[in-house]
Parts: structure tokens; sequence; C-alpha cells
């Protein structure tokens, strides 16, 4: 199986209606975040359906090949190829580096909030946990959008084992953010681990609502009674 077989794949299930609502929902506009991303028009489920028909077939050089297409879904099946393999019951630690390496080597291919959504926490958290995460801070001080959303996003995987430490810290670097795609990706994480405790993301709060941008805020406490968020947002 190689790259141009799953981007033939893609196409015979694309549809040029889902094309166009693509094209507008991922911003592809002049001056938009997505600004010059290719769609085929193919949906999340059918590109899952083709990982899990293929990914026993692939090489991790076609997959590298596949993830530079210019088409955004060749890069989605690319991603999730990557995690299928991570998470393999019989992938190495040499293969699990191997894609690591791949994935963050290869962050400007990651490039629509999607792409880094559905891997950043499968690949990058689960590399990272536990080790030495000076590539998150790397990538959060960076000026790459992307590179930023991979790093707060990744954290989402040490929330789900109970560790809040670098999602805090994170969240931390990214309160004069001008982004609104990572105002909502940090705010996501700060309420993703206030559900696990919520005294500590409330300290929290308490103690950068003043700074924080709104819609930051008003993602992280998304969760919180109805009264609780007015006396947040009125900081």
């Amino acid at each position: 199986m190689r790259a141009n077989d799953i981007i033939e794949q893609l196409k015979r299930v694309a549809s040029e209606e889902k094309r166009k609502v693509q094209l507008r929902f991922f911003k592809t506009g002049v001056g938009e975040y997505g600004y010059g991303d290719e769609f085929l028009g193919v949906m999340v489920p059918q590109v899952r359906a083709i990982v899990k028909a293929v990914w026993e077939d692939i090489t991790l050089e076609d997959i590298e090949t596949l993830l530079h297409s210019p088409y955004h879904e060749a890069r989605l099946t690319a991603l999730l190829l990557l995690v299928k393999i991570y998470e393999g019951e019989e992938a190495s630690n040499d293969i699990k580096e191997k894609v690591f390496e791949i994935y963050t080597s290869n962050a400007d291919y990651i490039n629509n909030w999607d792409l880094v959504d559905l891997s950043a926490p499968n690949i990058v958290g689960n590399y990272l946990f536990e080790k030495d995460c000076s590539l998150l801070y790397e990538f959060a001080q960076s000026n790459h959008l992307w590179k930023q959303r991979i790093a707060v996003v990744a954290t989402l995987y040490f929330i789900r084992k109970g560790e809040f430490t670098h999602t805090y810290a994170l969240a931390k670097l990214y309160m004069n953010t001008k982004h609104d795609l990572m105002k909502k990706a940090v705010g996501w994480m700060l309420r993703e681990a206030g559900k696990r405790d919520v005294s500590q993301l409330r300290n929290f709060l308490n103690e950068y609502k003043p700074v924080m941008p709104r819609t930051m805020l008003r993602y992280a406490i998304e969760k919180f009674s109805e009264s609780e968020r007015r006396e947040f947002m009125k900081r």
C-alpha cells in the first residue's frame, strides 16, 4: 500500500458538496487560518474506515509521504495511521520513537485544529508522559500556531493520567495569546483538568482571571454552575 493508493481511495469516497462545506468550516479564505488548504470532501468516519483497512500494509515512509500531501484528508489519514501504529499492541519502543519523530519533525503539515486535536494527545502526549517535556515549551514559545496548539493539546494525555502540571504551566504562557484557536484550546484543557480537580482549577482562575482572555475563561468554566460562571466572567 503506497501513499498514492490511499489518495485514490480517498478520492473514490469524496463528495463535492462536502468539500464546499469543509472549505468554509475550516476557514480556508484569504487571511483565515486555513488559507490555501485543499479538501477532497471526505468525512472523518470514511477516513477512519480506510485507516482501519490499510494500517498493517503501509510503511512509515509512505505515511510520511502522505503527510506531505496538499489534501487535508490525506494528511488526516496519515496522522490517524501514525496513531494506530503507535497504539498497536506490537508497537516496540523503537517504533513509538520513530512515530514521535515523524510527527514532531513534520509539524508544518499538521496545520489545522482537527489534525492537531485528533493526534497530539495520542502521540506527543503519550510519548512525553513521565519524560523530559522541554519540547512542549519549545513548541509553545515558537511563533508557529500549530506547534503552539500541539503543545497544549498534547497535555490532554497527561490530564487523563491525573497530571496537570504542564497544562497549567503552558496556560500561563498563553495568557497574552491573540489567536482565538489558542484561547479555545487552552480553555478546553483547563476545563478538562477541572473535571478531575475543580479546586485546583478554581484557584488558578481566581489568580489569572484578571488577565485571562475572555474566550479562554469562558471555555474553562463551561462546566461550572450558571451563577459561578457569571461571577467569574465579571472579573
